[in-house]
């Protein structure tokens, strides 16, 4: 859906995805994802229940979050992109454990390689960790893992999981996640350092940092800090899920419009996750009529795109 708000027809053919459909799918949502008229490959299986999770949000300073699954999950294999025809991809999103993320990093760029010499270089990779393993004992894995990616992307929480310290969540802790963050651009992210970090901190926004440049901090389009008050009316946030991934959506499609800029990426990620946070469930698409664009919950996404660079 991030790389979707960005890309209208026909770009949004370029946008490839895997959904597994159980038995149980909803009719409502099968003909919402067709709808978005994307390269989308619905794998029905009525075989089995359609994967399934539960989320919890709490209330006070740390937004306690929980999640589990409530029916057994499917995995996507790099033999599922093949099939698909996706593993040529500019970008590859994948959310795992750190050594899950080393094979299949591995594995793609061997494969990449076979099909086309040096194409496995031209794939990025975006790794988001999986958050029930975001503790110390991952952390060694989790540095071997940043060699592989092009982009580490945990929330701050996750971060601050590896390093067996309380979630920081407020301004009063930015030095802290930016110290964090610094271990990782030292430890190295992407091949000869060419990677970057770039740390989703809900409502603090997100901080970017690479090596050899000074860390950058984005504000939240919705935030009730980091504007000076000036920014849109944060009442408009209805539910979080999804958000995190709807920014990781458009840090992909921002990775292939500005190669190598990952301050504008992150910019990207962040109008994108605006758009999922306003309703349950998906943005709601309006196609474009005679000599009209597309609207998501109302508004282009080209302008609130350029109001948000205008403002930060």
């Amino acid at each position: 859906i991030g790389a979707r708000l960005f890309s209208p027809p026909p770009h949004s053919h370029k946008i490839g995805w895997i959904v597994d459909a159980g038995r149980d799918f909803p009719s409502t949502i099968r003909a919402q994802l067709k709808a978005l008229d994307t390269n989308l490959l619905l794998r029905e299986a009525p075989d089995r229940l359609t994967t399934r999770g539960w989320n919890s949000y709490g209330a006070g300073p740390n937004d306690h979050r929980e999640f589990r699954y409530l029916t057994p999950k499917k995995r996507l294999e790099a033999d599922d992109l093949i099939a698909a025809r996706l593993v040529v991809a500019k970008t590859i999103h994948f959310i795992c454990s750190p050594v899950r993320a080393q094979m299949v990093a591995y594995e793609l760029c061997g494969i990449l390689d076979d099909c086309r010499p040096g194409a496995g270089a031209a794939t990025r990779f975006i790794w988001e960790p999986v958050p029930d393993l975001c503790t110390p004992e991952h952390r060694l894995d989790m540095y071997k893992t940043l060699k592989l990616v092009h982009v580490i992307s945990p929330n701050h929480a996750e971060l601050a999981g590896f390093y067996g310290i309380e979630d920081p969540t407020d301004n009063s802790s930015r030095a802290t996640i930016e110290a964090l963050t610094a271990k990782l651009v030292t430890a190295g992210i992407g091949p000869h350092n060419t990677g970057a970090a770039i740390v989703r901190c809900g409502k603090m926004g997100c901080l970017v940092s690479s090596h050899g440049r000074p860390p950058v901090w984005l504000p939240a389009y919705y935030s009730t800090d980091g504007d000076n008050g000036e920014g849109p009316n944060h009442e408009k946030v209805v539910d979080p899920t999804g958000g995190g991934n709807t920014f990781i959506g458009g840090v992909a499609i921002g990775l292939v419009r500005y190669p190598g800029n990952f301050v504008m990426a992150a910019a990207m990620g962040a109008v994108a996750a605006s758009f999922a946070i306003e309703q349950i469930g998906i943005p709601v698409l309006e196609k474009g009529g005679a000599g009209r664009g597309e609207r998501w919950n109302g508004v282009e996404v080209g302008r609130r795109w350029e109001e948000y660079k205008a403002r930060v």
